[in-house]
């Protein structure tokens, strides 16, 4: 039978152990409570760092990028700054941000639109009413013209009417930008007179020459004539503005295989590869015009121009340079636009340029085909019929 003593010691040992095994386990709990409280300051540290960076992404996106997003709808060539941390691209964050600002360019670019066919219908209506007055005053001025003979107002009338006959152009034109009509139906006309009325409708019509290389009669469709007066006048404008004015304008009229190309070229300084690109969207007709993309005061002739190829199945071209140091404006016509009239019923106008195209029995014209400079023009050209 065990002592006393004996079943002491063993219950001190027992309980020692035991304390031991306790103070084991307290001491094991303390150091997993010391690394999960550590854990858990380092996971707060990194969700205040989160929230600080994506605060600053979003102040950066409503401060630089969201700004920047709206001016490159107007202004496509500006640089558009990329999310401050590179490394949110491709993340759920990186992603939501650019929703936000593809979704901002394209109610942006929506609305831009909306204001720009609202100020495009309240010019039409304007214009309007400015070409109806300007066609009277036009009937009043030739009016007058039949009815005096006496040549010094004679030759003030004939100023008058050509200053008007200028402020209808540009009346016109505004029309056509923003998505008026033509405005006139004409009767199929000798191609030549219409080229020639085009001309006629500039300031500095004395500068342009105009070298007929065409087959006699060949002639424009009905519907196809005041477009092609419109363009070509455009065409002439563009190249005697950026022309010095002791120089001239060569146009050129030539058959081709598919029709018909009235070549414009100027001894201006030329355009740059940028202004080039640009011209040729315009004349293109391909992009949405809108009057803000036009300038201040805006620009409309190339605008215009693209406008009316859209429309009427034509083709200008402003890509290439002219031999004379500037550029070169081709409009191609194409042969459904194209008719043929006998010259003995419907002669050309009297001032339009006779063709070189020599025919059987004919002697070929002393011109040479682009003769800078010759075929001086004695005085106006004649207008469209």
């Amino acid at each position: 039978m065990m002592e006393l003593p004996d079943l002491v010691a063993g219950g001190l040992a027992a309980g020692t152990l035991s304390a031991l095994a306790l103070g084991g386990s307290l001491l094991r709990l303390r150091r997993q409570l010391t690394r999960q409280r550590a854990e858990t300051a380092a996971l707060r540290t990194q969700l205040d760092g989160s929230i600080r960076a994506f605060t600053a992404e979003v102040e950066h996106l409503a401060d630089r990028r969201v700004p920047a997003a709206a001016r490159q709808v107007a202004h496509p060539h500006l640089p558009e700054p990329g999310p401050l941390q590179p490394l949110t691209a491709g993340t759920s964050l990186g992603t939501a941000l650019e929703n936000v600002v593809l979704a901002l360019q394209s109610e942006v670019a929506a609305q831009r639109t909306r204001v720009d066919a609202a100020a495009q219908a309240g010019m039409r209506g304007a214009t309007r009413e400015i070409q109806a007055a300007l066609y009277r005053l036009q009937d009043a001025l030739r009016g007058l013209q039949q009815r005096y003979d006496d040549p010094e107002l004679a030759q003030t009338l004939f100023r008058l009417d050509h200053e008007n006959e200028q402020s209808l152009r540009r009346a016109q034109v505004t029309a056509v930008v923003c998505g008026a009509w033509v405005g006139l139906a004409r009767e199929e006309s000798h191609l030549v007179d219409a080229v020639t009325g085009g001309q006629a409708r500039l300031a500095g019509y004395h500068r342009v020459r105009v070298h007929n290389h065409l087959e006699t009669g060949t002639a424009l469709v009905s519907h196809a004539v005041e477009p092609v007066a419109i363009i070509v006048a455009e065409l002439l404008d563009n190249a005697l503005r950026h022309s010095a004015p002791d120089t001239d304008v060569v146009v050129s009229l030539e058959h081709v295989h598919h029709g018909v190309c009235v070549t414009v070229d100027d001894a201006g300084l030329g355009m740059t590869r940028d202004e080039r690109d640009r011209a040729q969207r315009l004349v293109a007709g391909d992009d949405l015009i809108l009057l803000t993309d036009l300038g201040d005061p805006p620009r409309m002739g190339l605008a215009a121009v693209g406008r009316l190829t859209r429309q009427f199945d034509l083709s200008v071209d402003v890509s290439s340079a002219s031999p004379y140091g500037g550029v070169r404006a081709v409009l191609r016509v194409d042969s459904h636009l194209l008719s043929r009239l006998d010259p003995a019923d419907r002669p050309p106008a009297a001032s339009a340029p006779r063709t070189t195209r020599r025919t059987d029995g004919e002697r070929p014209s002393p011109v040479p085909s682009h003769a800078y400079g010759t075929e001086a023009a004695s005085g106006a050209p004649a207008s469209v019929p």
